[in-house]
């Protein structure tokens, strides 16, 4: 390794970030210069305004999470806007919510420059340089992304305010289209000059107030108020190897190191059908041990010894009382960047699927984050103070000897964590390479309902319904990865990836 390895969603993501580790950047200045290339090459999927995750590693060290994911408002306002759609994926939909009244406090501002100005070695300008040059001269859309837009059409077309951005000669644009966001560009160039704070404490906030127009649940104090957090990654040794993912108040990383637990503790042998009764326990350990919408780090009950007995013994049984299904899409991208010091970056972002409101000034459409239904398990709009959303995002480094062996992540809503718990027994436990550990068939328990690609064994069979999709698709994630010695895009999302 010259320079390091980088796999993102897109190529302009990074050829991006290849040109910042070859300028003299680290891991943390070549990650966040793709994140915010993406905002344009996978503008469906991540956004400024989005909220995300980094789980990090600086100079060999111990892996840290720094939370920047949104926050519902400190107000509900009942006369916001928020009306239900559906995303058709050919062998099942999903429902979800858009409007005004879906967002949340975003943090992917706030986040990723924070980010590179405490970890980073270049100046912000220079990081910012490629993203706002993608932005002024476009991208052309690929046949995922292309895919990506017909499956939110609904979305794009809903607003007006969208129009000028996402239609062409009165159409939807579409595989082959040049997509320029000449606003976006603007946005960009007054952000590396003026910083975040003053979008969401300056002037630059006055437009985003101006465009919620009091159909929104956010408020000024919202944006005055909002803080990103370096957290403790959460852990588990496994097989030989450390595996450390994002800690509460999110829930995928401590689900996914739950799942881990029960399978390192009841000794029982890894395969499809085990995994299944896992994911099934997980599910209904984060349903029975969240109840009180007030509460962050209520997820963590689970790990107490008397509830993971109790979980564990009923795992064992492999007589599951299933878990209700939670639906939801999740526009989601990751990027993976290693560097030749040991420097690590995994960072997971998501606009969810947007609000279907652009910011006119800032060609910007916010999130929709109050309207994903993983996002909200106790009910739409059922807060009364401040919080952290509880997220699925879960970047992962696993380590082996103190030293970062594979670095990656995925999008998918709530299929990230079993995307990504896939990949971790892939690599660990069947000792796959890297590459055929994302590229094998994979599966998604929702509910009672079995989501599987083609040649993915199984034989259960008992109380459950099955969901048959005759190829590999984006519904059970996308996950980007690199290690010392390769880097690996997932075909499911179109992603790309470089050794340099």
């Amino acid at each position: 390794m010259k320079y390091g390895n980088i796999s993102t969603g897109s190529e302009e993501a990074s050829l991006a970030a290849k040109e910042i580790l070859r300028f003299g950047g680290n891991a943390f200045d070549a990650a966040v210069s793709a994140v915010f290339v993406s905002m344009t090459s996978e503008f469906s999927l991540t956004g400024a305004f989005g909220g995300g995750t980094l789980l990090g590693i600086k100079d060999n060290k111990t892996p840290f999470v720094y939370d920047f994911f949104v926050n519902s408002p400190y107000k509900n306002n009942n006369k916001s806007e928020f009306v239900n759609i559906n995303v058709d994926f050919g062998e099942t939909s999903q429902k979800f919510n858009i409007g005004k009244g879906s967002i949340a406090t975003p943090g992917n501002l706030m986040g990723l420059m924070e980010i590179q100005r405490k970890y980073g070695k270049l100046d912000i300008k220079d990081v910012l340089q490629n993203a706002i040059y993608i932005a002024n001269n476009g991208v052309k859309i690929t046949s995922y992304q292309g895919y990506i837009i017909s499956l939110i059409k609904p979305i794009l077309e809903y607003d007006t305010s969208t129009n000028n951005l996402y239609l062409k000669n009165n159409k939807l644009i579409k595989e082959g289209d040049i997509f320029k966001n000449t606003a976006f560009g603007n946005f960009l160039s007054l952000l590396a000059k003026k910083g975040h704070n003053y979008f969401y404490n300056g002037n630059g906030l006055n437009p985003i107030l101006k465009s919620l127009d009091n159909e929104s649940n956010l408020t000024k104090n919202d944006f005055l108020n909002y803080k990103t957090y370096k957290r403790k990654a959460k852990s588990i040794d496994f097989k030989n190897h450390v595996v450390y993912t994002n800690s509460t108040p999110s829930h995928g990383g401590p689900l996914i190191i739950f799942l881990l637990k029960l399978l390192k503790e009841s000794k029982i042998k890894i395969n499809n059908d085990n995994l299944i009764y896992a994911m099934n326990i997980t599910s209904k350990a984060r349903e029975t041990a969240c109840i009180n919408p007030e509460l962050e780090s209520e997820i963590n009950n689970i790990f107490d010894d008397e509830n993971f007995k109790e979980y564990l013994n009923e795992f064992k049984e492999n007589n599951p009382k299933f878990s209700k299904p939670i639906d939801g899409f999740g526009s989601t991208t990751h990027v993976s960047v290693l560097d030749k010091q040991g420097n690590a970056a995994s960072i997971t972002t998501t606009n969810g699927e947007g609000c279907g409101h652009t910011i006119p000034e800032y060609g910007i459409m916010m999130n929709n984050m109050l309207g994903e239904e993983d996002l909200n398990p106790f009910g739409f709009h059922n807060w009364t103070t401040k919080r952290r959303l509880p997220t699925m995002l879960s970047p992962i480094i696993i380590t082996k000897n103190n030293r970062p062996k594979f670095i990656f992540g995925s999008g998918g809503s709530n299929r990230i964590r079993s995307a990504n718990i896939q990949v971790i027994l892939n690599l660990l436990v069947h000792r796959m390479n890297l590459h055929d550990a994302i590229s094998k068939p994979r599966l998604h328990l929702e509910g009672n309902t079995l989501f599987h690609e083609p040649n993915t064994k199984f034989s259960i069979n008992k109380n459950i319904n099955l969901k048959s999709f005759k190829s590999k698709s984006l519904f059970f994630g996308g996950v980007n990865a690199v290690s010392k010695k390769s880097s690996v895009s997932d075909e499911r999302r179109g992603g790309h990836s470089i050794i340099d």
